[in-house]
């Protein structure tokens, strides 16, 4: 049943990931998105399992921390500094 409740909790980051680029909350791309999802959702099941902190289920924790992730990493902005100091 852990299992289940991993991969499960990986695949709804993949979906919020993908939903969040369709809606164009996020300009990152569909395969960097799902990797900043899927790396909030591997940290945060370890937080869960170590120190037992949740928000409830394991869906309701992926869905908040893949979009936490989501909203909070600025990678668009890392990638336009970056090409503006290529530009120098």
């Amino acid at each position: 049943m852990i299992l289940f409740s991993f991969f499960g909790s990986l695949m709804i980051a993949g979906i919020v990931a993908y939903l969040f680029e369709k809606w164009d909350w996020t300009h990152n791309g569909i395969l960097p998105s799902v990797f900043i999802a899927w790396g909030a959702v591997l940290v945060f099941w370890f937080v869960r399992s170590l120190f037992n902190i949740s928000f409830g289920s394991p869906g309701l924790d992926a869905i908040i921390a893949a979009a936490a992730a989501l909203i909070l990493i600025p990678t668009e902005y890392a990638n336009a500094r970056r090409k503006r100091n290529r530009r120098r």
